[in-house]
């Protein structure tokens, strides 16, 4: 491993470099461009390395690669009657090389390597790509800062910053990456997975065995494409495997997290993309499964991304500065342009939480308990000397008073599967926008703004809505209390997309740029609702019946009159989501024809009403199971 290449730097991806390295590394048999689809999918395709030199210029410029542009999600785009599209590589971001270590070219003693190229997915000549959206974004938004800074140089808390002297604005993005990892086929009990998170069993345990090799293999490896891990550990879910008679152990399910170094916005995408790529196959070669759903388990907690962002300015001197810390850090919790990112941020998540809340997974972990966000809010700390590390609240102030450079926002709704490409950037946009409307006003009347009340009037957010809170919001507010100060968080897939519909003022605040245009946010929703209609037809259903059928009477004729009791409530709830007569309809049914006739709101309602019953049918069947003595 010690005489591999894993990652090329941005500054040497030119023709030349390109050549010579190739011709010096024939372990690189392949080349892959690497796009990304509008769902977060990556292409992947195998080209001989000769072919790639030969036609190297043709690459470069896109004339030489293309794809079926029906094959990947681009709805509404690239159609099957015009379904061309080209690929072009993108030479501002490290490449890196991709190995296979289960074939190796035995004279070189080495597995084959596929160098991975980064490329822009073009449909009629405009960008239509995941990648794209978050590119051009930044520039868009690097543009505008810039010529706002220009027009305004006293900027509250950033009196120590002359704004003549930036030279370039810098995006600074990384994630942290939550996952389960368990022996194929292993099925643990919903009760032993639960009791163990309670009582906190595995959080930041010991790893061991096949996990712990796996782990620090991972880290490892993520080391040499430049990533720089700061620590994999273990997270909250799980139970302690088994020994088998070899002394291995067996009957592995845990949940572990990686975190590495910040980057820019698209390098950080991208080197998301990849660590998910390496943790996968490190696991798999050591015979363990590795789950980036988001919620694997109902009943357990899932898995989520939390995605730090921040913004800095680099100055003529070189010197990096935070735009988000204060100047003097004892005394303010941010400078104007913290205040008004965050609060960006808060006023259009209903249009942002689409893009990072797009499938079923996604909305099932984004329920109250386990530290999953679901409510609009944000938390500063009680004082800024004292950082707040309120874990229940949707974006977080992360600072340190003795490090400017710390200072950054912690989104705490994003899941492994989100598309980091497109939520990073509509998150921006969305700072964008709060920056613009707060860069004149002063800390304390941005701070007034931000911690006003539900009534009161503001001059950026709404009037009947609150956006802070130093408290635990599951524990210190009621339901009621939570969606009447925050919001109500979407339930389904398609109230989370109705909302595009819903804010068009919000929705606005992307498509001013040009960049996420219509057709994009259009092409986005499109193929998350056909993954939502799909995935209920062809899999929540199936799973869901599956166990309704395998509920089955127990009692004998030693029955008490509570197993009689709890019997008879499930036959008829087993009858209420399955079974069918003339006169009446299954919410299974019922839900089948919905989505197939395209009523949405009808199908969205059914599904929370399925998934009702079938938790209030497993609860029901559990109690009735463990009062059944069978001899």
């Amino acid at each position: 491993m010690e005489d591999l290449l894993f990652v090329i730097p941005a500054e040497d991806v030119t023709k030349e470099k390109l050549t010579e390295l190739l011709r010096n590394r024939p372990e690189i048999k392949f080349v892959s461009p690497l796009g990304i689809d509008l769902a977060g999918n990556d292409t992947d395709a195998k080209i001989p390395v000769e072919r790639f030199l030969q036609d190297m210029d043709s690459f470069f410029d896109g004339s030489a690669l293309q794809t079926d542009g029906s094959s990947v999600v681009l709805t509404g785009i690239a159609t099957l009657n015009n379904a061309k599209v080209d690929m072009v590589a993108d030479n501002s971001v490290n490449w890196y090389v991709d190995y296979n270590y289960e074939f190796f070219d035995r004279q070189l003693n080495k597995p084959v390597g596929t160098l991975r190229i980064p490329v822009f997915l073009l449909h009629g000549g405009k960008k239509v790509d995941s990648r794209s959206v978050l590119a051009e974004s930044m520039e868009y938004v690097r543009a505008e800062l810039l010529d706002l800074f220009r027009s305004n140089k006293n900027i509250a808390g950033l009196s120590h910053v002359n704004v003549d002297e930036i030279e370039d604005i810098v995006f600074t993005v990384a994630t942290e990456l939550e996952f389960w990892v368990k022996t194929p086929t292993e099925v643990a009990e919903i009760t032993e997975l639960s009791a163990s998170q309670v009582i906190q069993e595995q959080y930041w345990q010991r790893t061991r065995g096949i996990v712990r090799s796996a782990l620090e293999r991972s880290i490892l490896i993520l080391d040499r494409y430049g990533l720089h891990s700061e620590m994999g550990h273990k997270e909250t879910g799980g139970v302690k495997a088994t020994i088998d008679r070899s002394g291995h152990l067996d009957h592995v399910m845990e949940q572990l997290e990686i975190d590495w170094r910040f980057s820019t916005a698209l390098q950080a995408a991208d080197n998301e993309l990849l660590a998910r790529i390496v943790i996968r196959e490190v696991f798999r070669a050591t015979g363990l499964d590795v789950v980036f759903k988001a919620k694997p388990i109902i009943g357990v907690a899932g898995s989520g991304e939390h995605t730090h962002i921040g913004i800095a300015a680099k100055m003529k001197s070189s010197k990096m500065i935070n735009l988000f810390a204060s100047e003097d850090m004892k005394k303010d919790f941010m400078s104007s342009v913290g205040y008004g990112a965050l609060m960006g941020i808060l006023k259009n998540y209903e249009a942002i939480n689409p893009f990072i809340s797009a499938t079923n997974d996604s909305l099932q972990r984004l329920k109250p308990g386990f530290e999953a966000p679901v409510c609009i809010v944000t938390s500063l700390g009680h004082t800024p000397e004292i950082p707040s590390r309120n874990r229940t609240i949707l974006v977080g102030l992360v600072r340190d008073v003795n490090n400017p450079l710390a200072t950054r926002f912690e989104v705490r709704s994003p899941n492994p599967y989100t598309n980091t490409y497109i939520a990073v950037a509509v998150l921006y946009l969305a700072m964008l926008d709060g920056i613009k409307a707060c860069i004149n006003k002063s800390i304390e009347e941005l701070d007034r703004e931000l911690s006003k009340s539900a009534g009161e009037e503001g001059f950026y957010l709404e009037q009947d809505r609150a956006y802070r809170s130093e408290e635990d919001i599951f524990d210190d507010y009621t339901a009621e209390e939570r969606d009447r100060l925050f919001g109500k968080h979407p339930a389904t897939v398609w109230e989370n997309m109705q909302n595009l519909d819903k804010y068009p003022e919000k929705v606005e605040v992307f498509t001013r740029s040009n960049v996420l245009r219509k057709e994009i946010i259009d092409a986005f929703v499109g193929g998350a609702l056909i993954r939502w209609k799909t995935e209920i037809l062809n899999r929540i259903i199936p799973e869901n019946l599956a166990f309704v059928k395998a509920v089955k009477p127990l009692h004998d004729k030693d029955a008490t009159d509570m197993d009689l009791q709890n019997w008879k409530k499930i036959a008829q709830l087993r009858y209420l989501l399955a079974k069918d007569s003339v006169a009446k309809k299954s919410i299974f049914t019922n839900i089948k024809d919905a989505l197939n006739s395209g009523d949405y709101e009808t199908a969205s309602r059914l599904q929370l009403e399925m998934f009702d019953k079938i938790t209030e049918l497993k609860d029901l069947y559990a109690e009735y199971e463990r009062n059944i003595l069978i001899f």
